[in-house]
């Protein structure tokens, strides 16, 4: 009898090959990870004292625009961090 994890990984190979990545190509996803993470960490602390300032300054209005501005950034660098990874597991060995 097999177990649940061998069911799942059989119908995962079904859907397509599994991808292994070279040595090279994990450290070039890991350092895309930590510059995508440095950079969203600028972002909310830069997008933190907006809201903080406007909020105080009872503009409640800037405040939500500043939380907005702050989400769409953080979709678009996951956006661009999933392209990148993807250009790189692509890349051939």
């Amino acid at each position: 009898m097999k177990t649940a994890y061998e069911l799942a990984m059989e119908r995962l190979a079904k859907q397509g090959p599994v991808v292994t990545l070279t040595d090279d190509q994990k450290r070039e996803i890991a350092e895309l990870e930590s510059r995508f993470k440095a950079r969203l960490a600028e972002r909310e602390i830069a997008a933190q004292g907006e809201i903080a300032n406007a909020e105080a300054t009872g503009d409640f209005e800037a405040a939500d625009k500043a939380r907005q501005a702050l989400a769409a950034d953080r979709r678009k660098l996951q956006e661009e961090l999933e392209r990148k990874k993807d250009e790189v597991r692509q890349r051939k060995a």
